[in-house]
């Protein structure tokens, strides 16, 4: 797996993977709002990024189009890995002591776990039926 983003880095590979692919216009323009970060300086950290193997790159011209190389669940599990040993029940309780959740939302995530669950047990039953 390649190395863990920076913060910066994490902040450009959020437009990548909304986008799919872009340019270093196209994410100069979702970023210098919020960033204040110059073109030039997002064209010298995709290159980084680049070289670090978190994105790659096509040329289409005289434009170089960049891709993510990593998606947001692969860097979702090594931050499980790196910080909680990848003791997921810990990253979940830590978030929920962390945050300001409300009703609603403890309901969404209750849906997503059993929805999960649904989909573990479908993948299971299949599994069985090829035996």
């Amino acid at each position: 797996m390649s190395p863990s983003p920076t913060d910066r880095e994490m902040e450009i590979l959020k437009v990548l993977w909304e986008l799919g692919e872009g340019s270093v216009r196209d994410v100069h323009e979702r970023l210098a709002s919020k960033s204040g970060l110059h073109f030039n300086t997002i064209q010298t950290q995709l290159r980084i990024m680049d070289e670090k193997g978190l994105v790659s790159h096509r040329q289409d011209g005289r434009t170089f189009l960049y891709k993510p190389n990593c998606s947001r669940e692969q860097v979702s599990s090594q931050f499980l890995h790196k910080v909680f040993d990848g003791a997921l029940a810990q990253l979940v309780l830590c978030m929920l002591n962390a945050e300001q959740i409300n009703a609603k939302e403890l309901q969404d995530i209750e849906q997503l776990i059993a929805d999960s669950r649904k989909r573990k047990q479908t993948r299971g039953r299949n599994k069985g039926d090829a035996k």
